[in-house]
């Protein structure tokens, strides 16, 4: 270094600390993590609703303090004895510790604006939200306590997998197990509200998160059973504009709601105001 960059303090770079700005995948800003945070994950220049964890959901959605989990013990086993360069167990393990979860869903009971009910959330993290065993099971019985207890039952999926292929036919069968038990509280004449957040898929869609009294979606939610690059090269055919988005399933009709982050919890008390 010259006496030039010694007086002027050149040469010497600044480094800027990780982990202070996210860059938003659609539109590419660089937004400040405090700022992102405040704004419940959500881009404040495109409103491009980032992926976010069960247990970040579970904050700003139900009332402080009134959460209680149900079966936080209950792991998927391993009935095929899935092996190969990945084994079912490792990616287990890979799961929960990556995630801080025992499994790809978050059940309990909560409150909402002081309603009681009935909650699910599955995580994407972990193998994709993808639905195992124990996952169809937990929200199965969270399904059977709401018709105990005469509450509404509000699932949110987040679940780019569906049927976990490790178990085989074990994981295809909580996808009339979670639909059969739903029957049942319709029975029961209590309401379901389904909230479909990005990406919400294939098996999991094709059972309880496609069977909502109300169906309710973020905004740009991928939301469909096979996806648009598969069926693109299976039909040898473009695709629409937006295809398989919130707001291209809305049009088509099999979404009844769009609804921004914020304005959920807010939402869904209205609603269940109405139903209840």
């Amino acid at each position: 270094m010259n006496i030039f960059e010694k007086t002027f303090n050149f040469g010497k770079k600044k480094r800027v600390p990780d982990g202070l700005w996210s860059k938003c995948p659609k539109c590419a800003n660089l937004i400040f993590n405090k700022l992102l945070e405040e704004n419940l994950k959500v881009c404040p220049k495109c409103n491009y609703h980032f992926v976010i964890s069960c247990h970040r959901r579970l904050d700003f959605l139900a009332d402080q303090g009134s959460f209680v989990e149900f079966d936080k013990e209950m792991v998927s086993a391993d009935p095929l004895n899935f092996s190969g360069p990945k084994s079912y167990a490792n990616k287990l393990a890979e799961a929960k510790n990556k995630t801080q979860l025992k499994e790809a869903v978050l059940t309990g009971t909560a409150e909402i604006n002081k309603k009681l009910i009935s909650l699910a959330i599955t995580d994407s993290r972990f193998i994709m939200g993808s639905m195992g065993s124990a996952v169809g099971e937990k929200i199965t019985r969270i399904i059977e306590h709401a018709i105990s207890k005469k509450i509404p039952v509000i699932i949110v999926s987040g679940s780019g997998g569906g049927a976990r292929m490790y178990e085989g036919m074990f994981s295809l069968m909580q996808m009339a197990k979670t639909s059969g038990a739903l029957a049942k509280l319709k029975e029961a004449n209590l309401p379901y509200l389904s909230v479909l957040t990005h990406p919400t898929m294939a098996g999991v869609l094709a059972s309880f998160a496609g069977l909502g009294d109300i169906t309710i979606a973020e905004p740009g939610a991928l939301v469909g059973f096979t996806g648009p690059r598969v069926i693109k090269q299976t039909i040898k055919q473009d695709l629409p504009d937006g295809f398989q988005t919130s707001e291209f399933n809305k049009e088509h009709g099999f979404i009844d709601l769009i609804v921004e982050r914020k304005e959920l919890k807010s939402k869904i008390t209205t609603i269940l105001d109405y139903l209840t």
